[in-house]
């Protein structure tokens, strides 16, 4: 038997050292070694001659006919929209989130639905007891369900288990970090047992074409909790996100090499559970019968959904002497402090004396370079306290030099605002012309927005 020595693991980029270290020294984060304990064996190459021995592998052209891979409505639309059109047989997708966010309760949906389908699912709970999710089940009005439920943490166990009663179309782990396999050492949760309880559960997955659902923790940061190459062996990666204090929740896809990257799925939290939002544009879009200066409308893009956000500002003017403070939620702290820096220097406009709020209504976050027209036209209104019209939407990427830039997906963005009943748009002038009914107002440089807003 191979001596066990010991190893340390970066969690952040699976790096490994000899001896643990405050700081990995390859990706320079801190406290992220944790150790590892695995067995010494002899490289393979050290004991044999690579280019004999081996089993002659059958190369294929790029141009072989595939089959698209066959898939599983879960029932949701939108947890469908984000995982690309359902589930993959065969396929391994891995779901965060903050706790208490709404993973368990999504699943626990998904599986129903599919159960009632005359389809055998499993839900494995290791960190509940299985009353405690049958309770969760009732409230959520899916007591009677042909879900097939247990508690239990031990992968061999789990893998026993289905291997006598047959292989379900769905599996959900919740969660992978409570998994212990007893082939490796060490406590559940740690970098060696997430790795290999992961890999266990995905092997089965990829032999049997059973959808492998496995939910994992995330660390304060928002990342998921385990090793980094934990990420790399499932091939699907969905981001559940959203703030206990809002209703709404985002299920956003990080990795998908079954579908496209980005798209998103908006729920929204209520006693029955998680209920789908078709039209997301309503949970982040006050009321707009009056006008309010500080508030303009910005058409985000999510994937290949256009969503309708409220860019609100705040100015007020401090006395001559006083530290002016600025505060953003939702949005780049550094790009507002650049867009501050264009308007004052390009547009004449002084903020060095006035305090600056920035919010993203709903609780939203927006990371688009596109929202700096937005933005620009909201922190000119709430200055100036002229309001931009109500019917207006405005979006637009601005340059140092207060050149104003297109963005992509133009057409897209109007065509939803359209839709929703806005009418006109503030836009980069170099913008490609649009054939939707709204009319456009373009302009080459933010002084010209700002003349424009000013009414100069």
């Amino acid at each position: 038997m191979a001596k066990p020595r010991k190893r340390f693991v970066c969690q952040a980029c699976g790096s490994v050292s000899n001896r643990w270290q405050g700081q990995c020294p390859d990706c320079a984060e801190w406290n992220t070694l944790v150790e590892d304990t695995t067995a010494v064996v002899t490289p393979f190459s050290a004991r044999h001659d690579l280019r004999t021995g081996g089993r002659a592998v059958e190369l294929v052209g790029l141009d072989a006919d595939v089959a698209l891979p066959p898939r599983t409505s879960t029932g949701i639309k939108e947890l469908d929209r984000a995982l690309g059109g359902g589930l993959v047989s065969g396929s391994a997708t891995l779901i965060g989130g903050d706790p208490g966010i709404g993973k368990s309760t999504l699943l626990l949906q998904a599986a129903a639905n599919i159960a009632a389908r005359g389809l055998p699912v499993a839900y494995i709970s290791g960190e509940e007891a299985a009353d405690q999710v049958r309770l969760r089940a009732r409230r959520l009005g899916l007591g009677s369900a042909p879900v097939k439920l247990a508690a239990a943490t031990s992968v061999r166990d789990i893998l026993t288990t289905l291997g006598d009663s047959g292989a379900p179309a769905l599996l959900v782990i919740d969660s992978i970090q409570t998994m212990h396999s007893d082939l490796i050492e060490g406590a559940p949760g740690t970098v060696s047992q997430v790795r290999a309880s992961a890999h266990e559960l995905i092997r089965y997955a990829k032999e049997t074409g059973t959808a492998l659902v496995l939910v994992g923790h995330v660390t304060k940061d928002g990342s998921i909790a385990g090793p980094r190459v934990l990420e790399h062996m499932v091939d699907t990666v969905l981001s559940f996100e959203g703030e206990r204090s809002h209703q709404y929740r985002i299920l956003r896809a990080a990795k998908n090499r079954f579908g496209g990257t980005d798209e998103i799925g908006v729920f929204s939290m209520q006693e029955e559970g998680l209920e789908e939002v078709s039209n997301p544009s309503a949970l982040f879009l006050t009321h707009r019968g009056e006008a309010v200066s500080g508030a303009t409308v910005f058409p985000a893009l999510e994937g290949t959904r256009p969503v309708l956000v409220e860019i609100q500002a705040l100015t007020v003017r401090l006395a001559s002497g006083a530290t002016p403070r600025r505060a953003v939620v939702g949005w780049d702290s550094g790009r507002l402090a650049m867009i501050l820096a264009v308007l004052e220097a390009r547009c004449g406009l002084s903020f060095s004396t006035a305090e600056v709020y920035l919010n993203i209504a709903g609780g939203y976050r927006v990371s688009d370079p596109a929202a700096d027209l937005a933005v620009a036209a909201a922190l000119v209104s709430a200055l100036a306290e002229r309001p931009v019209p109500p019917e207006t939407v405005a979006f637009g990427e601005v340059a140092l030099s207060g050149e104003l830039r297109p963005v992509a997906h133009g057409a897209l963005r109007l065509k939803e605002s359209a839709k929703l009943g806005f009418e006109r748009a503030l836009v980069p002038a170099s913008l490609p012309a649009d054939k939707s009914a709204m009319a456009l107002t373009g302009f080459r440089t933010l002084g010209q927005l700002v003349d424009h807003l000013l009414g100069r």
